[in-house]
C-alpha cells in the first residue's frame, strides 16, 4: 500500500492538459492504480484523478458506499477511467457544492450537468460506456476535469459561495452536504 501526496492549488502541474493512456497495458498500471486508490481511500475521497499525484496521464478514478464524508450519497461503483469521454445529455445544470482533495478546507458552489454519459475504458482496457446523473454525474465530471487541468474553483460563478468550510458552516453558508468532497 502506497499513499502519494495529493498535490495542492497553485501547483502548475494541475493545470496541465494530461496525455492520452495508449496503449492500455494491464500490468503497467496496475501499481499507479492500486496507488490511486490506496491514497483515495486514506483521503476519505469520493474520486481522484492521476494528475491529482503528479502523474499526467487520463486516468481517474472514483466510487463511494457508505462513507462517514458523504452520509447521505447514494452509492456509485468503485470504477477506473482511462482516456474519458463526456457526452453531456441534459443542458440542465445544477448547482452542488464541491470540494477537492487538491483544495483541501473548502468548499464552493459549482454548476454540473445533471445527466451526462461518459466512456472510456476500464484498467482491463475493457470499454466502459454509461448513462449518469446526479452525484454520480457530478463526481465524473468533477474529476475529469482534472485531466484538462480544471480545478472546481475555476467553475464557480458567485465567489460568495466559495470559502473555507468552517467559515461557510460558521455563517450559515453551507450546511454539511451530500457532496461533501468529490475527490
Amino acid at each position: 500500500m502506497t499513499i502519494k501526496a495529493v498535490l495542492k492549488m497553485g501547483d502548475p502541474r494541475l493545470l496541465q492538459r494530461s496525455l492520452e493512456v495508449e496503449p492500455i497495458d494491464v500490468q503497467r498500471l496496475a501499481p499507479l492504480l492500486e496507488d490511486m486508490w490506496d491514497t483515495m481511500a486514506a483521503e476519505k475521497g469520493a474520486g481522484l484523478a492521476a494528475p491529482q499525484i503528479g502523474v499526467m496521464q487520463r486516468i481517474v478514478i472514483f466510487g463511494c458506499a457508505t462513507n462517514p464524508r458523504y452520509p447521505e450519497a447514494p452509492d456509485i461503483p468503485e470504477t477506473v477511467l482511462i482516456n474519458p469521454v463526456i457526452e453531456v445529455l441534459d443542458e440542465t445544470l445544477e448547482d452542488g457544492w464541491e470540494g477537492c482533495l487538491s483544495v483541501p478546507g473548502m468548499r464552493g458552489l459549482v454548476p454540473r450537468y445533471q445527466r451526462i454519459r461518459y466512456r472510456g475504458f476500464d484498467q482491463f482496457g475493457k470499454p466502459i460506456d454509461r448513462d449518469v446523473c446526479g452525484f454520480h454525474a457530478r463526481v465524473v465530471q468533477h474529476e475529469c476535469d482534472h485531466l484538462d487541468g480544471v480545478l472546481y474553483p475555476q467553475r464557480i460563478r458567485d465567489m460568495r459561495q466559495f470559502g473555507f468550510i468552517d467559515t461557510l458552516t460558521e455563517n450559515d453558508i453551507l450546511s454539511r452536504q451530500p457532496c461533501d468532497d468529490d475527490g
